[in-house]
């Protein structure tokens, strides 16, 4: 037998902003009665002092004095080949918080599949996730490793969302409608511009995406039930009495791919989906339009994104910035996805007539972009490391809702405050 490898899981990227969030969040996972102290774990990245400033600050956070004592560190070159196998064959797990991942994410990816280590990240971004789907499923089942994109708030509340929306329907559920509102306290909002680089060349590569699409050649999902009507660029909901735009994020994505593995291997209704971000008032949304529209005309060309990504801030208004939110933004910040779902009643052949139950239901948590996302990075890598039964049977590249629909992912989530209900169930 091969032997035991030094940690359990290693959080590589930990001196970057999202990383300090998710090492501060492990620091407190491995203390939690799920784990008993019993967590053998590292951080890893390129500067051995800045790892060290890290523990030493979710130290100070955690009020845990010996903490930098008790976590290893392995210094760690994402451009290095050597370095990252060295990290992965160390660990059963790595926690990626490496981004961009379309220019930084396939290398940590490549070494952890090659070792049989499996690897969770927080990416937004449709064409890195689909492509490593492409290119290492196969060798990842191969391995029995596990590599689950899109951890993070892209797009672990979405599609945990949808199955948790599916539980609570008592009916068959066909198409959800997701508005996502994020709230701000009195010392407003920004988020560090590595989300807003991302943003920039995603959309750039739209067309490659397309091309990827075409070479994976998945047969398109079958319509179950009432067709779901898209809603157009811009409008005002009713529901949430704000005017809203698609989100942009790689949710339906996921989701999407989610609803075909459930689909495809257990004969699962496939459910439409479309999400929604809502925007505010009439004054916010004339704002977003004059930016967006600036944002568009410039990421077409390389000059253009070039400037984006150099002044972020001022392209923005503000909304990212290089040095990212304070502590008190963060603190004064949350979320709140508002599901709305449709289907039919039991018995009922969902193939003729318009639905007959629907259901409204929440996902609501801290902060977004940092503390949601590294509360539900680590508990999926808790839930890997406690709910093995219940995960797909064979590695490979996954969806988290994929990996983790039969699990008790929803309940450690729950827990730790991204918080899962039902709003109401009333007959059409």
């Amino acid at each position: 037998m091969a032997a035991p490898r030094p940690y359990a899981l290693v959080v590589f990227g930990a001196s970057g902003f999202t990383g300090q969030f998710v090492a501060e969040e492990v620091a407190r996972a491995a203390a939690s009665d799920d784990l008993r102290g019993g967590l053998r774990w590292a951080v890893a990245g390129r500067s051995r002092d800045k790892l060290q400033r890290v523990l030493e600050r979710a130290a100070e956070r955690l009020g845990k004095p010996d903490l930098a004592s008790e976590v290893g560190i392995i210094e760690c070159d994402v451009e290095d080949p050597a370095s990252l196998a060295s990290m992965a064959k160390q660990s059963s797990m790595v926690l990626n918080c490496v981004g961009p991942y379309r220019f930084f994410g396939e290398p940590v990816v490549k070494a952890c599949v090659e070792n049989g280590t499996s690897c969770l990240d927080i990416s937004g971004e449709p064409q890195f996730l689909e492509g490593m789907y492409l290119k290492y499923n196969d060798q990842a089942a191969e391995k029995g490793t596990y590599v689950i994109g899109s951890c993070g708030f892209d797009s672990i509340p979405a599609d945990m969302g949808i199955l948790y929306t599916r539980d609570s329907l008592k009916g068959i559920l066909t198409a959800v409608e997701s508005f996502l509102t994020v709230n701000t306290g009195p010392e407003g909002y920004c988020i560090n511009d590595g989300t807003w680089k991302s943003a920039v060349y995603g959309l750039a590569d739209q067309d490659k995406l397309k091309v990827l699409r075409k070479e994976i050649g998945h047969a398109p999902l079958p319509t179950i039930g009432a067709k779901l009507k898209r809603r157009g660029q811009v409008f005002y909901a009713e529901e949430l009495k704000q005017y809203c735009i698609p989100f942009w994020g790689s949710d339906a994505s996921v989701v999407k791919r989610t609803q075909r593995f459930l689909h495809t291997q257990f004969q699962e209704t496939p459910v439409q989906y479309a999400a929604y971000a809502a925007v505010g008032g009439l004054t916010s949304f004339v704002k977003l339009m004059f930016a967006g529209i600036l944002f568009l005309l410039l990421v077409k060309f390389s000059f253009g994104r070039n400037l984006l990504v150099k002044y972020p801030e001022f392209f923005s208004g503000g909304l990212f910035t290089k040095k990212g939110p304070t502590q008190k933004q963060i603190d004064g910040s949350s979320f709140t996805f508002t599901f709305f779902g449709q289907g039919y009643s039991q018995g009922q052949d969902p193939q003729h007539g318009k639905p007959t139950v629907k259901i409204c239901t929440q996902v609501k948590g801290p902060d977004a972009g940092y503390v949601a996302t590294s509360i539900a990075l680590v508990q999926a890598a808790v839930t890997l490391l406690k709910d093995g039964s219940s995960l797909p049977k064979q590695g490979g590249v996954y969806t988290p809702g994929a990996a983790f629909s039969k699990t008790k992912l929803i309940d450690r989530l729950n827990k730790r405050g991204i918080e899962f209900s039902v709003i109401s169930k009333p007959e059409v």
